[in-house]
């Protein structure tokens, strides 16, 4: 109903090579892939780093694999911030350093990075490829009729946020309140899903039209502004009229205590910048809630 016509989809595991050669196959002239899948979550990657390894690593190395025994050129990877570790200055920019990532999950993110860039330094590749550092995606289609529906008890603050204000859970616990921020809580920079989605149209087109100035090419994807986890709070309780119950807990580990983004190479470059406030991406994702809760 989004796009107004159909879309193939395919149920497979990106780390099943014959899966991959048979959806190639099945779909014929593909211009360029971009590659989404992975597991997420920082807090759940402390808890169980050989998921994260095998999951975003092994499923990259595949993908990569069949892309070159069937002439695929351009990709599309989703990266992370995570890859800056703790940074020394804010906001970081494409070429602020990556330090030791915080968790398993920055350290796959890190490591598919290396990947992409040595496979495509390799003699007769062929590989283009952008990387999209993304910040922190939140919210859903303002249709309501597509979101993010985590299994199980939400693993990111926002699902998290909407479950607990529509009493799927009793309250939100906030990691931490000692960091040396605007109000002791973590800070990051919130980028509204659809203006994520725009990214990776750029970044495609760029790949096609062979404006690359190198064969992998790295874009901070962010608002270019920081809000700690209690200014979201008090956002979406604006933009849904809700009150949400939370609590202060200890710091979470593999946490940064704050990261927003420089995005002035993506404006530049690839003519992106992001167009949705803070309180209408909250207030999309409070709506895609509603219409799950109604569903129910």
């Amino acid at each position: 109903d989004i796009l107004g016509r159909d879309v193939a989809a395919h149920d497979i595991d990106c780390g099943d090579a014959d899966a991959l050669r048979g959806v190639l196959k099945q779909e014929g002239e593909i211009a360029g892939v971009i590659h989404f899948a992975a597991n997420k979550a920082v807090g759940e990657s402390v808890n169980k780093p050989l998921v994260y390894f095998h999951n975003n690593v092994g499923s990259l190395v595949t993908l990569l694999t069949v892309m070159k025994e069937q002439g695929l050129d351009n990709l599309v990877f989703s990266s992370s911030c995570t890859v800056y570790g703790v940074p020394d200055q804010l906001p970081v920019t494409e070429a602020t350093p990556t330090k030791p990532a915080s968790s398993p999950y920055g350290r796959t993110k890190q490591m598919c990075e290396d990947i992409v860039h040595d496979t495509a330094a390799a003699p007769d590749a062929g590989l283009h490829a952008i990387l999209l550092r993304y910040f922190n995606p939140i919210g859903a289609h303002p249709s309501a009729k597509i979101g993010e529906l985590p299994l199980g008890v939400p693993n990111n603050l926002v699902p998290f946020i909407t479950q607990t204000a529509a009493g799927i859970r009793e309250k939100l616990t906030i990691f931490g309140n000692d960091y040396d921020t605007v109000d002791g809580t973590n800070v990051r920079d919130y980028i509204h899903v659809v203006d994520l989605a725009q990214a990776h149209i750029a970044a495609v087109q760029r790949l096609l039209d062979r404006k690359a100035s190198d064969t992998v090419e790295t874009f901070n994807v962010g608002t270019g502004h920081g809000n700690s986890v209690l200014e979201v709070v008090q956002t979406f309780e604006q933009a849904s009229g809700q009150k949400l119950n939370y609590a202060i807990g200890p710091r979470r580990p593999g946490d940064v205590p704050a990261i927003y983004a420089d995005a002035t190479k993506a404006a530049e470059v690839l003519g992106f910048k992001t167009s949705t406030s803070l309180l209408d991406s909250l207030a999309s994702a409070w709506k895609w809630q509603e219409a799950l809760s109604g569903k129910q």
